[in-house]
């Protein structure tokens, strides 16, 4: 029997912003991202009635979500599919419309603490980083393969690492001489990259590089951007989503995803607002929330995290 001591983030102020929405009586929420089970155990816990569909597209983390939550299994159904395919997972069970929908975004402590996976750079590892470890191109591809436009490229907008262009030039200058296979060798490789002057402020200098490659080998981005409309259609009236963050990136595309259902079509200097116009959605947070200090200090993967959280008040037009 497995034990899991792991702490979802924000755990009670997740269920709080749910809760008017999947308190009643047959209530569903999505759990989006399943990971570990932790927000979906903390719910079903707190609402008896409530039924939750749990998503991941992690096989092993699917797995042990399983596991962790069988006493609740005729209240728990789960699916092996990514985020951005909640209409086709509801559909395949006969579901139009959810109370609540939940992303908890970003790499599991699961998929962190197992150096086979390659998410860290603060241990040897190979190089993969795919949430699916059965499929698809692994870390180690994209520095052994990619031209340097797009190596730089990946790095500048995804990992956000000012010195793009010279960590990718080192990266290409490395592997002809010997080709990427672990962690170490990646992480030396863009610390010497860095010049010395950055390298003593902000952590590990590597960790906007894995971040990127992490973002590029599971297209973590194109994925949240269909993922939050298609959400927030499957979601009742009345209903909430809750998203939660861990770099400006998600974040700004969960703020823009939001905004658009909040904004009224009508020009301002219009007297009266069309139904078809109105706004279909309304923020339950003001801007993106952090966690705060007892949080972090309990919880240290809360330390980036931002909140943002909505609630359907009507129709989309």
């Amino acid at each position: 029997m497995t034990t899991f001591t792991h702490e979802p983030v924000l755990r009670q102020r997740c269920l709080d912003l749910l809760a008017p929405a999947i308190s009643a009586d047959n209530a569903i929420l999505v759990d989006a991202t399943l990971g570990l089970g932790g927000h979906t155990e903390s719910a079903l816990t707190e609402f008896p009635n409530l039924r939750v569909i749990g998503i991941d597209r992690d096989p092993e983390a699917l797995a042990m979500s399983q596991e962790r939550l069988a006493r609740f299994a005729p209240r728990v159904d789960f699916a092996l599919a990514v985020y951005d395919e909640i209409p086709e997972v509801l559909a395949n069970l006969n579901i139009e419309h959810v109370q609540g929908i939940l992303f908890d975004l970003g790499v599991s402590s699961m998929q962190l603490d197992k150096d086979q996976r390659g998410f860290t750079y603060s241990r040897n590892a190979p190089l993969d980083m795919r949430m699916d470890g059965t499929t698809g191109q692994t870390a180690a591809d994209i520095v052994n393969n990619y031209d340097f436009a797009n190596l730089a490229r990946i790095l500048r907008e995804y990992g956000e690492e000012r010195f793009a262009a010279r960590v990718a030039n080192a990266i290409i200058r490395e592997r002809e001489v010997k080709p990427f296979t672990n962690s170490d060798q990646l992480v030396t490789v863009v610390r010497d990259a860095i010049p010395a002057a950055t390298r003593r402020t902000g952590g590990n200098p590597a960790k906007r590089t894995f971040q990127a490659l992490r973002i590029e080998v599971n297209d973590e981005l194109s994925v949240l951007e269909r993922a939050i409309p298609a959400a927030l259609d499957c979601l009742a009236l009345d209903g909430r989503i809750v998203v939660l963050s861990y770099h400006s990136l998600e974040d700004r595309i969960v703020k823009n995803a939001l905004r658009v259902g909040t904004e009224s079509k009508t020009p301002i200097e219009m007297p009266i607002i069309p139904e078809s116009d109105k706004p279909w959605l309304q923020l339950l947070t003001r801007g993106s929330e952090p966690a705060s200090e007892e949080e972090v200090a309990e919880n240290s993967r809360a330390t980036s995290v931002r909140l943002r959280a909505a609630q359907r008040i009507g129709v989309a037009a």
